[in-house]
């Protein structure tokens, strides 16, 4: 069976306390975007005998955009593990074509891991709920829950804690841009100063979409400009092409405006990755 992990961004993002397990809590509001990964699985013939040892019996093939580090450390990967230790799965072969990039504050990899499982929960029939899914996929991310509902969300907690929330960006146009940097999730929460929003993004994200630019932060913006200035003027440029409001997503590097219309992008951005979608 076949599935396409889908990216998100983040609407505003406030990180409001740090915890005392080392975590933060923060409330922010995931959108779900249009651009995906595929992620194929499909009964592993031939699976030589050395690739049978462990309790989660698979073959992992990644194509698209490189993946740093381990086949083992990947959150598909991790995803197969958690289910095996409770529930039998015959041996598999994994594909994954990436074409969501890392680094950029997108979700990809925490996609492709819920994703994952309810690939394995609809292909096996498993037999979890919605609940059961979303506690696992807590379990390997906070991003993770969002990916079993994928649809918008106001969070809290870690991003674990969701409601949903009614805002649609219906005919608008969406234009993200990513520079060739990556930044650390973990370097990014290491310099952002935790406080307490004087505005809930529940109440901002009632106001309509022109007045967020006022309103609607991301916490993440100034440390991270600071060392990486290029970020910052992708989100100018963005407002120079006449964006309604542009944002970095979540601790970056990925930058989105949401315009009228389709602005003229193509000569700004040509050095650049750049994703559009009509909303």
């Amino acid at each position: 069976m076949i599935c396409f992990p889908n990216a998100k961004i983040n609407l505003g993002l406030h990180v409001v306390s740090r915890r005392p397990d080392g975590y933060h809590n923060l409330e922010t509001i995931f959108y779900p975007l249009g651009m995906r990964d595929a992620l194929e699985i499909t009964p592993a013939h031939n699976m030589a005998q050395e690739d049978t040892l462990s309790s989660a019996k698979y073959r992992f093939f990644q194509t698209g955009i490189p993946i740093e580090g381990k086949a083992e450390d990947n959150l598909v990967i991790r995803a197969l593990q958690l289910i095996s230790a409770e529930k039998q799965i015959p041996p598999i072969d994994i594909h994954l074509l990436k074409k969501i990039p890392a680094g950029a504050g997108l979700g990809g990899g925490s996609s492709n891991a819920a994703f994952m499982l309810r690939l394995l929960n609809n292909t096996f029939a498993l037999g979890y709920s919605r609940r059961d899914l979303l506690h696992l996929a807590a379990q390997l991310g906070a991003d993770c829950p969002f990916f079993i509902g994928n649809t918008p969300s106001f969070a809290t907690g870690t991003g674990d804690i969701l409601e949903p929330v009614d805002v649609s960006l219906e005919n608008y146009f969406m234009l993200l841009v990513k520079p060739d940097i990556a930044v650390s999730t973990k370097e990014a929460y290491a310099t952002v100063t935790p406080r307490q929003p004087e505005v809930s993004l529940k109440e901002i994200i009632k106001k309509p979409v022109s007045e967020w630019k006022t309103w609607m932060k991301n916490d993440f913006e100034l440390p991270v400009f600071k060392k990486y200035p290029e970020i910052c003027t992708i989100k100018q440029q963005m407002y120079n092409l006449g964006a309604a409001y542009a944002s970095m997503s979540g601790s970056g590097s990925a930058v989105y405006g949401i315009f009228a219309q389709e602005p003229a992008w193509q000569s700004m951005f040509r050095r650049y990755s750049v994703w559009t979608s009509s909303l």
